[in-house]
């Protein structure tokens, strides 16, 4: 691949031999290696400073658990609505709703319980969680039903370890839950791609997947899950795999160019934040991908920084295949980055700044500038009431603001060292916006002819219109934008 000209990502025929190999095969390593718990996007330590923080009265942690204590989420009154089946997608009456709203209900109420230490709050997030995990049993839909195991499994597994020592929560069951329900959609959606060619989908649907996988393998013990997560990061085929996902390093400028930002703004901040979630969660197992490949994520981010807040960023023109393995096939190139409104944010920068600014020292003038733009962070609830303002977690100023470190550091490794798969860096490897599901004209491939389009968004501020063209079978890509009360990754 030619990383300075035209970039061509996985052409039909490529995406065809690679479906089998999509998820390269993980280093054997036996479930119950050890882990780091609670060790998802939050450590003991983490929980501690925001506690003491709070408690002391410093800023900016007090503006943050303001945030956190004034969402509707985050009251200890919340009462979870179990379903036994989850649908997202086209072909049945959606509820999909549902399910994020306790999933971030269960999150803030932990989250504020060990600020405060006030039980209730405590109680409501186990209580949410145990209700969940006696009624689930699967989850539905369109090719959507991959955006629900990703974004809602990740999101589930980071509520579950806050509370996974409490007496009362039944976290055997919820484990089975998650290995049964969530964990083997995501992981079969990066294996198949829902019977697309492997760059059909754009990055996002990839990093909602593997951070479920991830996460799913650190709440379970899993070690196998984990060391397939790292090292489809490393090497997949997919658009969710570092280089795929940020395909163009300007050594000159020191930033790296997000492939999503051809697409649009929304869909690239939450391309961003989903790397960043999966960063900080491996980090906190003693793994590093913050630093992975010369600190290309750091330039990844520093560059949809600076583009998000209206700055000029350089764009290598790229084309992706799309379509689906033995049926139709077309392509979709983007000439250039997409339109920004400089007003628009997503609660994931406080996370990414804060890493690479307190952690590691480094300067990262983009990043803290908008970080300081969009705080205090909030979660869900906050951005708006579609499925997209509940793509990230959030109260990143209240969770990852930390003082400068001494030195840099180093991820800290749980008790038991992490078999090589899953290991830091190797010398030798160099919000969403609310947006509508936007279906294929006519059914055409995929699970009973169900094939995502994923190319369009419903704010004209964060379409990727300009310069982009898409024509596949004589029929022309670009999809209208569709109905403003519905979403999609």
């Amino acid at each position: 691949m030619n990383r300075r000209s035209l970039l061509k990502i996985a052409g039909t025929a490529a995406g065809a031999a690679a479906i089998g190999a999509a998820v390269p095969a993980a280093s054997a390593s036996a479930a119950g290696t050890a882990f780091a718990h609670p060790g998802l996007l939050h450590t003991r330590a983490d929980l501690d400073r925001m506690a003491a923080k709070v408690k002391a009265g410093a800023a900016p942690y007090t503006a943050g658990f303001a945030k956190l204590t004034a969402n509707r989420h985050s009251q200890s009154t919340w009462r979870p609505n179990p379903q036994a089946t989850v649908y997202r997608g086209e072909g049945h009456p959606q509820n999909y709703t549902i399910l994020y709203n306790d999933i971030h209900a269960a999150y803030q109420n932990a989250l504020r319980g060990h600020v405060t230490g006030e039980e209730a709050h405590l109680d409501t997030a186990v209580a949410i969680l145990n209700a969940w995990s006696a009624k689930l049993t699967a989850v539905e839909g369109s090719a959507d039903r991959f955006l629900a195991s990703g974004l809602y499994g990740y999101q589930f597994a980071n509520a579950a370890e806050l509370v996974r020592d409490r007496v009362d929560f039944d976290l055997a069951r919820f484990q089975k839950m998650m290995l049964e329900v969530f964990s083997p959609l995501a992981e079969d959606f990066l294996r198949n791609h829902n019977g697309a060619v492997v760059s059909n989908y754009w990055t996002n649907w990839d990093l909602a997947n593997m951070a479920c996988v991830l996460a799913v393998g650190i709440l379970c013990d899993d070690q196998a899950k984990v060391d397939t997560a790292v090292e489809y990061f490393k090497h997949g085929e997919g658009l969710g795999a570092i280089k795929n996902a940020i395909p163009v390093v300007h050594e000159d400028d020191g930033l790296a160019e997000w492939v999503e930002a051809g697409r649009d703004q929304g869909h690239a901040l939450l391309g961003i934040g989903l790397m960043g979630t999966f960063c900080e969660m491996a980090w906190n197992q003693g793994i590093d991908l913050y630093g992975y490949d010369d600190n290309r994520f750091f330039k990844a981010a520093q560059y949809v920084a600076k583009w998000s807040m209206g700055g000029d960023v350089p764009f290598t023109p790229n084309t992706r295949a799309k379509g689906a393995i033995n049926g139709w096939s077309g392509s979709e190139t983007v000439s250039e980055a997409a339109p920004v409104d400089p007003a628009h944010t997503r609660p994931i920068w406080a996370t990414i700044a804060n890493h690479y600014t307190k952690r590691r020292g480094l300067s990262a003038s983009y990043l803290t500038q908008i970080a300081a733009k969009s705080a205090p962070e909030g979660g869900g609830g906050d951005y708006g009431p579609n499925s997209g303002g509940y793509d990230q977690l959030g109260f990143g100023t209240l969770a990852f603001t930390r003082d400068r470190s001494t030195k840099p550091e180093s991820p800290t490794s749980p008790a038991g060292s992490p078999s090589p798969a899953s290991g830091s860096n190797s010398g030798s490897d160099s919000g969403a916006a609310p947006t509508s599901p936007s279906p294929s004209p006519s059914p055409q491939g995929g699970r009973d002819g169900d094939l995502a389009a994923t190319g369009s968004s419903d704010l004209p501020a964060w379409t990727a219109a300009t310069g982009l063209t898409a024509v596949a079978g004589g029929l022309l890509l670009l999809r209208r934008r569709a109905r403003a009360n519905r979403d999609v990754q």
